[in-house]
């Protein structure tokens, strides 16, 4: 049987585009629903142009029942984070228990937190002269960047890296593990 995939993005959708890729011609999962809290986004674009199903969270919506609901309907298995800036509330937690993952852009529980997303973390990195940063992906709680880790990978920093040039570094990190991490979450799942 093969997983329903939801990815919830925010942005650009980049990570979203290389999940797509690589669930293609998988007999494993299937990316079938992508969800935004922003309209006029790129991943909305991303879904048009592959076929995919997509949604707009209106105000109040992902906290509903009705929307945990409407995610059992479509039969979707698995949630991923990829670039989703919102807190998933309890009651998604409760209704998708350890079948919620996110990726972060960096070595939590380092630049983890409420408004550590994106350029704000690689900022973060460079401000404190760290000496690598990386990627976490991770199970979802009701907490930001909390939940238990299921992968960490780290890139050397260079004290002349710009927070541009980390951001570079750290997103080879995501589009090269994040699709084979859900895959391999997916693999464990069933046993």
């Amino acid at each position: 049987m093969s997983h329903q995939l939801c990815i919830f993005a925010s942005g650009t959708g980049s990570n979203a585009q290389k999940i797509i890729n690589y669930f293609k011609d998988s007999e494993t999962a299937t990316v079938s629903l992508i969800v935004s809290d922003k309209p006029n986004v790129g991943v909305l674009s991303i879904a048009q142009k592959e076929g995919i199903k997509w949604k707009v969270l209106q105000k109040g919506e992902l906290a509903s029942e009705s929307f945990a609901s409407f995610l059992k309907d479509k039969e979707i298995s698995m949630i991923i984070l990829a670039g989703f800036l919102r807190l998933i509330p309890l009651s998604l937690i409760q209704a998708y228990p350890q079948q919620i993952i996110n990726i972060h852009p960096a070595l939590l529980p380092k630049y983890g937190g409420k408004g550590m997303y994106g350029m704000n973390v690689h900022r973060a990195v460079r401000d404190n002269h760290e000496a690598e940063s990386g990627i976490t992906i991770h199970y979802v709680n009701e907490k930001f960047d909390d939940g238990a880790h299921i992968f960490q990978a780290s890139c050397q920093i260079y004290s002349e890296d710009s927070p541009e040039k980390i951001a570079k570094k750290v997103q080879v990190l995501e589009h090269g593990y994040f699709p084979m991490i859900i895959e391999k979450v997916l693999h464990s799942d069933r046993n």
